[in-house]
């Protein structure tokens, strides 16, 4: 019986259903009479199920010599690459490759950690099903608090991170680190003089220390409305309307003071506190306008008094100045007339008078 093996290609000689040995390529030969057979297969890839058991293929030394045997253990992963390029991720198991036309390497790697040992390149592990894996991002001007199994680890700064998801939960909450605004709206206060008016507060703060902070509060921001609202009412509802609308600047340092007493029990920083609006009842509005236009009238009124006075004493200089000087007194003469020719569309004189002598005494009403 002759039998070729292909380049590429090996065979199994098998005697009753025994497997005898490894067939490498090339051509070979065997005795009609015996009861032979050979299995061919491709040397290239994942090793096929022959139908004989591993162990004994094993012990032949040229086939053991081509293949790579890979037991991934459970709580591990394998990553594959043929040639230098990943192929695939392989879960826990027994694999075997042909290693004769190819290089078949496998990195196994343990889950069990979330910590990911070593450089792991971060294409290989996005290749992995996401339920295995956590991916964390933190933002610029963030602060990412990492807890393993419900228990704070540490704090991550900027930048994207990964951990295995796998034997752990691994699980992280953000924490914004810039300075924000807070709008402390619609605060109804009774003033001194029992007028009820509503406040609208800006506050300014900073997480100074976000691990400390979550032990202490869920939301910082609540704990920031609360003081602002007990140190507007504390401190507003002393002062009288007229107070309240002229120190407007004041009452919000006072409340930036008594507002900063919150970093004694929180890690935040606040910042600048003012008040954006004073909201009036309507008929207070109402009385407020009809004093703010009496008030204006009355100034339009004295500035118009004052315009007056300028105007008449700048007449009574005028007409004192003409009466000492004659010359001033032609030369207004003719200012005059020079107006009254521009609105008229002719002029007819007669005699022997000058143009302006006859021109003043038509004015005059006398014939020259």
């Amino acid at each position: 019986m002759k039998t070729v093996i292909a380049d590429q290609s090996c065979g199994f000689l098998i005697d009753n259903g025994r497997f005898v040995r490894f067939l490498s390529p090339g051509t070979y030969r065997f005795p009609f009479w015996k009861p032979y057979a050979v299995k061919k297969a491709a040397m290239k890839g994942r090793f096929a199920d022959q139908g004989i058991p591993m162990e004994i293929l094993l012990k032949d030394k040229e086939f053991a010599e081509r293949i790579l045997y890979v037991q991934i253990p459970d709580g591990s992963i394998g990553f594959h690459s043929v040639n230098g390029n990943f192929s695939q991720v392989l879960p826990a198991g027994e694999y075997y490759f042909w290693n004769v036309y190819e290089k078949n390497e496998v990195r196994i790697v343990d889950l069990t950690k979330p910590e990911i040992e070593g450089e792991l390149p971060v294409y290989l592990i996005e290749q992995v099903p996401a339920a295995m894996y956590r991916k964390i991002t933190v933002g610029e001007g963030e602060a990412g608090l990492l807890y393993f199994d419900g228990k704070y680890e540490r704090t991550l700064p900027c930048g994207i991170w990964y951990y295995w998801n796998y034997g752990t939960k691994v699980s992280c909450v953000l924490v914004d680190l810039k300075m924000q605004r807070l709008e402390i709206s619609g605060q109804e206060i009774l003033t001194a003089d029992k007028v009820g008016v509503r406040l609208n507060i800006l506050c300014q703060y900073r997480v100074s220390d976000p691990a400390e902070l979550v032990k202490k509060t869920k939301n910082i921001a609540e704990q920031i409305y609360s003081a602002g609202q007990l140190a507007a009412r504390e401190y507003v509802g002393k002062l009288t309307l007229d107070e309240l609308l002229n120190q407007k600047e004041e009452i919000g340092r006072k409340l930036e003071e008594k507002m900063k007493e919150i970093q004694s029990q929180y890690p935040v920083e606040i910042g600048a506190v003012g008040i954006k609006d004073i909201i009036l009842p309507g008929e207070i509005r109402a009385i407020m306008n009809t004093v703010l236009v009496a008030e204006k009238q009355a100034q339009a009124n004295v500035i118009t008094r004052r315009e007056e006075v300028a105007s008449t004493r700048s007449l009574l200089n005028t007409a004192r100045l003409m009466e000492e000087n004659q010359i001033l007194y032609r030369l207004k003469e003719m200012e005059y007339l020079e107006r009254i020719c521009e609105k008229v569309g002719s002029i007819s004189l007669s005699g022997t008078a000058g143009i302006l002598e006859q021109l003043a005494a038509l004015t005059e009403g006398r014939k020259t």
